[in-house]
């Protein structure tokens, strides 16, 4: 049971779910490339080439502190759209929370780069009563968020 279900109200029910986008592994997957490649040149070569292999070594064991970070971020995000509110949790350790009803949901704002319209990802800021901004990066289809919070919002 996730931290969604274990706040829902009584008769609340979620009716759409969001996640982040996979693009968070694209750079811990670059890095690990480059580390194996270094590794096979510096390994391969004869005699073998400490500095480069190491470098190799090095850097593959950051790609994998990265890339177990991001998994943990990946799986411990939720966005979920209720039949009241807007819940979305981020983060295992350090958690960041918003809980908001639809009611005070001003606006929500999507920044996409090229890459993101392209990969369908983005940046969405949810903004509520009283001035409160609230940014969720690497969201997977933010545009359908925004549109299921509208749609919602708007009864």
């Amino acid at each position: 049971m996730g931290y969604v279900e274990k706040n829902l109200l009584s008769g609340e029910t979620v009716e759409y779910r969001a996640r982040l986008h996979p693009v968070i592994f694209l750079q811990p997957a670059f890095f690990a490339t480059l580390a194996v490649a270094l590794l096979i040149y510096g390994l391969a070569s004869r005699p073998p080439m400490v500095p480069v292999w190491g470098s190799g070594a090095v850097l593959l064991l950051c790609a994998a502190g990265v890339g177990i970070d991001r998994l943990v971020e990946y799986l411990t995000s939720e966005f979920a759209i209720t039949n009241r509110r807007v819940l979305i949790k981020t983060g295992f350790i350090h958690r960041h929370t918003l809980e908001m009803l639809l009611a005070k949901v001003e606006t929500i704002r999507v920044s996409q780069s090229i890459l993101g319209r392209v990969l369908n990802f983005g940046t969405i800021v949810v903004t509520g009563t009283g001035g409160t901004n609230e940014p969720f990066k690497a969201i997977a289809d933010p545009l359908e968020f925004r549109r299921q919070v509208q749609a919602r919002a708007a009864g």
